[in-house]
């Protein structure tokens, strides 16, 4: 047979980006790119790979937007269990991760807060090039969640910036919400933060519990839809969330 079947190789050092693998270049690792092959269908021969033309491109970029914890307790229990440094960790990673990737990814972050639920920190129009403006945002995320009013905006942030981001045309939608498991201080059921986080089936809404007392968290992600929530105590697993989040995606829409 002479028909030939065309294939993406994966964990190429050189081709088109990966999405899956936008966050492993964190770590250094360099094959983070697939390129489109033939391959001859039912030979006698072995394998010969042919690179060919890459199919249709992506033509428009994908949109996030990263809802983060900026509340007082925030900075109040940062001495406990280290949220509040989790958390501005996990914002400098998302900020060097999505750099130079601007045309494939666009997005921005806002805070939450006893101040309010759609505090700016980055605009997706203004996001930092380099290691000075990632600086000024974290310094400002520190000094907001010091000297905020006390309240919670969970629900309000995530809804918001669900409706909001679903406004725009974009290839795929993610919202991503980094918060502590604290809602039960306000009075906030987790039936209720389950059905704002699938509100809407375009967007793609995940939570990231950074922070718990005891067993909030664990609690908390015990009553949210399967798949929607994560526990990251440790910045380390920040990278592994945030991939599992995107392949999860594109393996609910193959």
């Amino acid at each position: 047979a002479k028909g030939k079947e065309r294939q993406w190789l994966r964990h190429q050092a050189v081709g088109e980006l990966d999405d899956a693998k936008i966050i492993d270049g964190l770590t250094g690792e360099k094959a983070i790119y697939k390129r489109l092959f033939s391959f001859p269908v039912s030979t006698g021969f072995s394998r010969v790979v042919f690179p060919c033309q890459p199919g249709s491109p992506q033509q428009k970029p994908k949109r996030l937007r990263l809802v983060v914890d900026v509340s007082g307790s925030m900075y109040r229990f940062n001495g406990v269990d280290g949220r509040l440094e989790r958390s501005m960790e996990a914002v400098c990673m998302v900020m060097e991760a999505f750099e130079n990737y601007e045309h494939k990814f666009k997005y921005d972050i806002v805070g939450h807060s006893g101040d309010g639920f759609n505090i700016a920190l980055v605009g997706c129009d203004k996001v930092p090039k380099n290691n000075k403006q990632r600086l000024e945002i974290l310094k400002t995320m520190h000094a907001h969640a010091q000297f905020c009013m006390s309240g919670d905006h969970t629900l309000e942030g995530t809804e918001h910036a669900i409706q909001e981001i679903a406004k725009e045309e974009a290839d795929e939608y993610f919202v991503i919400v980094l918060s502590d498991a604290n809602l039960e201080r306000y009075g906030i059921p987790p039936s209720r933060f389950a059905q704002v986080l699938t509100t809407n089936t375009q967007v793609n809404a995940f939570a990231i519990f950074i922070g718990s007392l005891g067993d909030q968290a664990d609690r908390l992600q015990r009553t949210l839809p399967a798949g929607r929530s994560f526990i990251a105590m440790d910045t380390k697993e920040i990278p592994q969330i945030l991939q599992q989040i995107f392949t999860s995606t594109m393996l609910s829409s193959a």
